[in-house]
């Protein structure tokens, strides 16, 4: 069995603390044996750390998600420089822009996602990028600053929003919402995208797909995403297993799995 990597799993999350080694079992039950962790605020990088910790498996990633923007501080920005100097995470994220929530401020928004991608840029790290009705002023971010790589998760735009972004050097991230017959446009473009450019996510406990609608998410349900997502191309599970690993492995500088 190809192994599989959850590009966007939120492992940290409380939902999981009743069962977390059970779900993790389960995940690597089902051929996914590495995840990425990704942050959303400053308060709850310690514990994101300590999960990480506890399994070799899980990769943190430190940073500050829009929808969050209540929580953070400008001191934060210095704070995150601080933990990515001493953690050295695999990316800098989750951070962008979320112009489909009411109240979020734009501006705000703009300045902590700007000093995220200033950070990447710095310590060389890819980003892991939310971009929810914002994917144009998320591209115009990216050639703002320049010199980034990283991948936009859960995407959603156009056919030529995402052919701009692999111009820049950035992946898709895809995860449930493809799984659902009605996802026209997501469905035709993961028909013909280029493979090297695409992640495999599930966004846990979030996202769920069309066969667990309205229930908590986990990463074992990756296989889902590409058992889809590979019918959908025509091609074997094993062969998209097999490339959406080698590219995790290449945008988050992970090590290959040796195996017997």
């Amino acid at each position: 069995m190809e192994m599989l990597i959850d590009s966007h799993s939120h492992f940290d999350a409380s939902e999981f603390d009743p069962d977390r080694d059970a779900t993790l079992a389960r995940a690597r039950a089902a051929g996914v044996d590495r995840q990425v962790v990704p942050a959303v605020a400053a308060a709850s990088w310690p514990r994101l750390r300590e999960v990480c910790a506890r399994d070799g498996g899980l990769f943190p990633a430190y940073g500050l998600h829009p929808m969050y923007l209540a929580e953070h501080q400008p001191a934060h920005l210095d704070e995150l420089r601080q933990w990515i100097e001493r953690e050295r995470p695999v990316a800098v994220g989750e951070c962008g822009l979320d112009f489909f929530v009411e109240g979020l401020d734009a501006d705000d928004q703009q300045h902590y996602f700007d000093g995220q991608l200033q950070l990447a840029r710095e310590f060389d790290l890819p980003v892991i990028v939310h971009a929810r009705r914002a994917v144009d002023a998320v591209i115009a971010s990216f050639k703002r600053v320049g010199g980034l790589r990283g991948v936009v998760h859960s995407f959603s735009g156009s056919p030529e929003q995402a052919r701009q972004l692999w111009h820049l050097g950035f992946l898709i991230g895809l995860g449930g919402p493809v799984t659902y017959e009605r996802a026209n446009r997501l469905r035709t473009l993961v028909r013909s995208m280029p493979l090297d450019f695409l992640l495999l996510e599930t966004d846990a406990p979030d996202q769920p797909d069309a066969g667990i609608r309205g229930q908590r998410n986990e990463p074992a349900r990756l296989a889902v995403v590409r058992d889809v997502i590979a019918g959908l191309r025509d091609i074997a599970p094993e062969e998209l297993a097999r490339a959406t690993t080698q590219n995790a492995e290449r945008l988050f500088g992970l090590p290959p799995v040796v195996r017997d």
